[in-house]
């Protein structure tokens, strides 16, 4: 069977779409028994949607011992693979690398456009939600739109509001651009730190953003940012 019927076969169930999500989300590994009681479906349901996403390669399987004897369990993870769907087929990730290294070629001239275009992309972005006086919108409202905006871009974010505090504990659990900063991954870390600025900038004007940890060089599974909010 051709690999894009097979993806979206295993992907139309609903069951097992909102399984992938799940464990996209957490970014952490999961066990059969997670997930029959996360979804209420019979443990051999739930290993049976396992096994169809390990099929296309959207997860993969290990064995973990428990230290206490008996046989090991056996845990899912995200897979390292990434899988493209395009009707018809296009290219946008080898036109995203010859643009990235066009310019670099440019030196320090071509950085700084990098990074002012990844600040404005930012600011467009949250700007086509075509929501007006963003002021007048409560702490909730801001958070509501960063979290259906960040999705929408495939972060599969993560945050909580310290209100005390007035700060946002930001984390982005998939880089959309993983593959890009295998190459770059100074320029196309800052350059992506700014897109989110650019965004932050437009939905709590007047706040500081912090790039705290990063899920390529801790090995924390997530980068992570701090966001001060300044109520204007």
């Amino acid at each position: 069977m051709d690999n894009t019927l097979k993806v979206t076969n295993v992907l139309s169930d609903p069951t097992r779409y909102h399984i992938y999500q799940y464990i996209l989300k957490k970014h952490k590994d999961v066990s059969v028994i997670e997930i029959a009681n996360h979804f209420d479906i019979h443990s051999n349901v739930a290993r049976l949607h396992l096994s169809k996403l390990e099929e296309i390669k959207l997860i993969t399987t290990y064995f973990k011992r428990s230290g206490k004897g008996g046989r090991p369990s056996k845990m899912y993870r995200l897979s390292e693979s990434v899988i493209e769907l395009s009707f018809p087929s296009r290219d946008y990730k080898t036109l995203s690398s010859i643009a990235l290294e066009a310019l670099l070629e440019l030196g320090e001239i071509g950085e700084q456009a990098l990074y002012a275009t990844g600040k404005k992309y930012g600011h467009q972005f949250i700007d086509d939600f075509k929501i007006h006086h963003f002021n007048k919108l409560s702490i909730k409202e801001k958070l509501d739109i960063l979290e259906r905006a960040t999705e929408e871009l495939g972060l599969s974010p993560s945050f909580t509001y310290d209100e005390g505090n007035n700060n946002i504990h930001f984390h982005v659990n998939n880089c959309p651009f993983k593959e890009l900063v295998m190459k770059n991954q100074t320029v196309v870390c800052h350059m992506h730190y700014l897109f989110l600025k650019g965004i932050f900038d437009v939905l709590f004007e007047g706040s500081t953003l912090t790039f705290e940890e990063n899920m390529f060089t801790n090995n924390c599974g997530n980068c992570t940012y701090l966001a001060n909010l300044s109520i204007v």
